[in-house]
């Protein structure tokens, strides 16, 4: 009886793995996270596998996925080797900036070590702040470098956060003497006459997220002093009117909702030694009908002129709960309807 031969069969291939081996074993723990909850963070986000061997983190997955992940981790143990903790959205932070930068043909990673080289770290009297997202890195860059910037992107990603806490590095230093941060009072469906009490009362709760912004850097009862001796005001637009900004840092917030005519009163109130930061999201403009945002007009006049910075965010940039910049990104693929 004759035989054949089977062919022999091929073994399967082992998976592609990288090995990361870190000295520390409780910095390890910490980079870990409560239950491997960092680990898992990454997992999701990159589509890989992270298996802990001892003092060993093995990366499963395909080769982005893996340098990606190998980016994410060593900056993370080297937040941790310099003695800061991770605090939430450190684990995305790092993902975002060991990523590729599509079009550009640069990984962020890159860029982010460039400005980690740079030390780009805000500190004040409360918490250290730092980028989450490369576009937030070269926002950061122009408000140091610049005195005059615009940051225009969506909604949580940092525009107005940072501008703030640049505000209050720069007047903790000496570099201003005050700091000015100010939105146009607009009336998205109330009207401020209706609202109860004086006209602070009326035009607080405008001023709200201002007011958070500047309680997440400063003590409460130092904040209070210094808006009560008149060195952090926080005021609506209209109030900037005939005023000269010197030796300030000053931070116009949702800025897509003045007019031109607004748009340029407050540019032209940058005085001797002071800043002023831009902020704004065009998809989100609350004018009435027919009025024209001095954010898109001045983005339009000013973008060639020397000396002004221009940063642009998009759903990438999200720093909120993950779940913002799948909303956003959905919004913009159906389009916005008209306001």
């Amino acid at each position: 009886m004759a035989t054949t031969a089977l062919p022999p069969q091929s073994m399967p291939e082992d998976p592609p793995e990288t090995r990361l081996e870190f000295a520390d074993n409780r910095l390890l723990i910490d980079l870990c996270g409560e239950h491997d909850r960092n680990l898992a963070e990454i997992e999701t986000a990159l589509e890989l596998q992270i298996l802990r061997r001892g003092n060993e983190l093995v990366l499963v997955g395909d080769d982005d996925g893996r340098a990606r992940a190998k980016s994410a981790l060593d900056a993370l143990y080297a937040r941790l080797a310099s003695g800061r903790p991770l605090e939430p959205g450190d684990v995305l932070a790092a993902i975002r900036l060991g990523g590729t930068d599509a079009g550009s043909g640069a990984r962020n990673g890159d860029q982010a070590e460039m400005f980690h080289r740079d030390k780009i770290e805000i500190k004040t009297r409360k918490k250290s702040v730092g980028p989450r997202t490369p576009a937030q890195a070269v926002y950061l860059r122009k408000l140091f470098d610049h005195e005059l910037v615009f940051g225009l992107g969506p909604a949580g990603t940092g525009k107005t956060y940072l501008a703030v806490a640049v505000a209050v590095s720069m007047f903790l230093e000496g570099h201003v003497d005050r700091i000015i941060l100010s939105r146009p009072a607009v009336e998205a469906g109330e009207r401020l006459g209706f609202l109860p009490g004086d006209m602070k009362d009326k035009v607080d709760p405008y001023m709200q997220p201002l007011y958070d912004a500047l309680n997440d850097f400063l003590p409460a009862k130092q904040l209070g002093k210094l808006i009560e001796e008149k060195r952090i005001e926080i005021a609506p637009l209209a109030f900037m009117r005939g005023r000269t900004l010197a030796n300030a840092f000053v931070v116009l917030d949702e800025a897509q909702n003045a007019t031109t005519m607004q748009m340029k009163m407050f540019l032209t109130r940058l005085g001797e030694g002071s800043r002023m930061a831009v902020t704004g999201d065009m998809t989100q403009i609350d004018l009435p009908r027919g009025s024209l945002s001095g954010l898109i007009e001045a983005d339009r006049i000013l973008r060639g002129v020397a000396g002004i910075g221009f940063a642009r965010f998009s759903a990438r940039d999200v720093v909120r709960h993950p779940m913002v910049a799948k909303i956003i990104q959905a919004y913009d693929s159906a389009g916005r309807p008209d306001a």
